[in-house]
């Protein structure tokens, strides 16, 4: 076995390349050239004896032996923050930081009732949400930017991303109207909705695929006025009467509370399942454990 003597410089300037994405945005950040840092990261690549980085087009990605270098690094230089922190008399170096990314298609009153347990612990939380496409928040996770994901579906095993999926609950849908329309709906649901101006999340959304298949097993076509990637947005619509829209029926009510709409229907036909991606097999960061633990014990229970 050789004797592996590691440079703590060359680390820390591998830790910035993998924490900002780029040479060139580590080197602004270390105040230093992009020459710089890559021959700096040439000579810890010739130290550990395997390649931390592939290139993917224009992007950096880290190998597994980066992720694993990486997981260490991480450990290391942010004990290190917090340990200045610490002694500079700084009270916000004993808080537990969780970096969440939330997927767009996630509907915003269920990633706060997912989310909001952590701001209830006993420890002082910083909690720090991110929203994104499903892509780009899993390869943020890929590189440690995120402690977890909250998302809408599983990940594709297609992607070369090593991540976890937990499975944090399920929920049917509900449909939403303005009172007055919801009072004409609700009748002959689901066959009112036939030729009813509907409101539909992105083609990018399993959801929408979801309604799509039980509209034709239902026989009835709505109108399809409007999509969209941000499902705050559609509620904002079916709020001012411009048609109808889903959401969850785990947070029926928040909907019904907030957009002064109604409830005219529902179905355990379709459901929604919901996740957190994670890059570690067991979650082992106290405030994700408790995001998991109430979203299935309360919210989804």
């Amino acid at each position: 076995m050789r004797n592996l003597k590691l440079n703590l410089k060359h680390l820390r300037y591998f830790w910035a390349v993998a924490s900002h994405g780029s040479m060139a945005r580590a080197a602004e950040a270390l105040f230093l050239t992009p020459q710089t840092i890559s021959g700096q990261m040439r000579d810890l690549e010739e130290q550990v004896g395997d390649k931390l980085f592939a290139r993917e087009g224009r992007n950096l990605v880290l190998t597994d032996t980066g992720r694993l270098v990486f997981s260490y690094a991480d450990e290391m230089f942010k004990l290190g923050l917090e340990l200045q922190d610490l002694l500079a008399g700084n009270a916000s170096g004993s808080m537990l930081t969780v970096k969440v990314g939330v997927a767009m298609v996630v509907p915003k009153l269920l990633a706060h009732r997912v989310l909001a347990p952590v701001l209830e612990m006993p420890e002082r939380i910083r909690l720090i949400c991110h929203e994104a496409p499903l892509a780009d928040l899993l390869a943020d996770l890929s590189v440690h930017k995120l402690d977890v994901v909250l998302a809408d579906s599983p990940i594709n095993p297609v992607l070369n991303v090593r991540a976890y999926n937990h499975v944090i609950g399920e929920s049917g849908i509900s449909f939403f109207a303005t009172p007055e329309k919801a009072e004409i709906l609700t009748a002959k649901f689901p066959a009112s909705l036939g030729g009813s101006p509907m409101l539909m999340p992105g083609s990018g959304s399993s959801l929408r695929r979801n309604l799509e298949a039980w509209f034709e097993r239902q026989q009835v076509h709505p109108l399809v006025v409007a999509e969209f990637e941000d499902r705050a947005l559609m509620k904002a619509f079916g709020e001012r009467g411009s048609g109808v829209f889903t959401s969850p029926t785990a947070v029926e009510q928040d909907v019904v509370d907030k957009y002064g709409v109604a409830v005219f229907g529902r179905t355990e036909e379709i459901t929604e399942r919901f996740y957190i991606i994670s890059a570690e097999r067991r979650i082992k960061n106290p405030a994700v454990s408790v995001i998991t633990e109430a979203a299935r014990t309360k919210l989804f229970a």
